[in-house]
């Protein structure tokens, strides 16, 4: 009896043992599976990482081809209007003192006062730099008195409103009334901007139906109330109205940042508009 219960706790022992070393195999095998797991999240992890990786590289790449592309255009832009403006001031340099001379009247012309020659001088060369149907600034001359107050206001309180403009609709005037119909309606809009801002504020004429101008030393919302009695005015004179875009100065933001902000909110205004 003795031998018998010795052989069975000694099975049972065994047995036991047996028990938890594949208790022991078990916990193992789910540890691995556990850690398996973890390194194939942490890998699909990595995998979608360096796809998001790759999309961001994309759209930067495209991003700065697209920036360099409008550098290059607005670089173009510039040196043909600033060659365009030399050679208006260089033609007006030339023959502003014959044609003073010659409108002046006959005789007497080498006895006129200097200084009205100068001022006479002076007013034609402003007027080469204006546009003959709107008498805003052109471009390149606008770019340089907006640069100008840009400065002044960065000199006082910092604070400088950009506003690009844009005429509600002047291809239809066109082809319905006529050029000289949509001509009116260029002077008109013109005139009404002097109207409601300061005789210091510079206006440029952009495009064909776009205009800039720029407010210094006034809060932006009194900026957009002043472009909506613009707009009122002229829908009333014309039946068009106009769609504009603020942007305020910041920081050491240049002109071209500046302008290009504008424009971003003339564009967004025309889809808010559309929608």
């Amino acid at each position: 009896m003795s031998q018998k219960a010795g052989k069975a706790g000694a099975a049972k022992k065994a047995a036991k043992r047996l028990a938890a070393l594949e208790a022991r195999e078990r916990r193992v095998d789910a540890r691995e599976r556990a850690a398996a797991e973890r390194i194939a999240v942490a890998e699909a992890r990595e995998r979608a990482a360096e796809a998001r990786e790759r999309v961001l590289n994309d759209r930067d790449a495209i991003a700065n081809e697209r920036d360099r592309r409008a550098a290059e255009r607005d670089a173009i832009s510039n040196d043909r209007d600033k060659r365009a403006g030399d050679r208006e001031t260089a033609i007006v340099m030339r023959v502003s003192p014959q044609v003073m001379r010659s409108a002046a009247g006959p005789a007497d012309d080498d006895a006129e006062d200097p200084a009205l020659e100068r001022a006479r001088l002076e007013a034609q060369l402003q007027r080469a730099h204006l546009d003959g149907l709107t008498g805003a600034y052109r471009r390149e001359v606008g770019r340089l008195a907006l640069r100008n107050e840009i400065e002044r206001a960065r000199r006082s309180d910092g604070r400088f409103v950009m506003a690009f403009v844009d005429v509600d609709g002047l291809k239809g005037v066109n082809d319905r009334e006529g050029h000289a119909a949509g001509d009116r309606v260029l002077r008109t809009l013109a005139a009404t901007m002097r109207a409601n801002l300061r005789s210091y504020d510079p206006i440029v004429r952009y495009g064909g139906d776009e205009f800039v101008c720029g407010v210094a030393a006034i809060d932006p919302s009194e900026v957009q109330h002043r472009i909506s009695v613009i707009d009122q005015s002229l829908r009333h004179a014309t039946g068009v109205g106009i769609t504009a875009g603020l942007a305020s100065m910041s920081g050491n933001e240049s002109l071209e940042e500046l302008t290009e902000r504008a424009d971003a909110a003339l564009l967004e205004a025309k889809r808010s508009r559309a929608n």
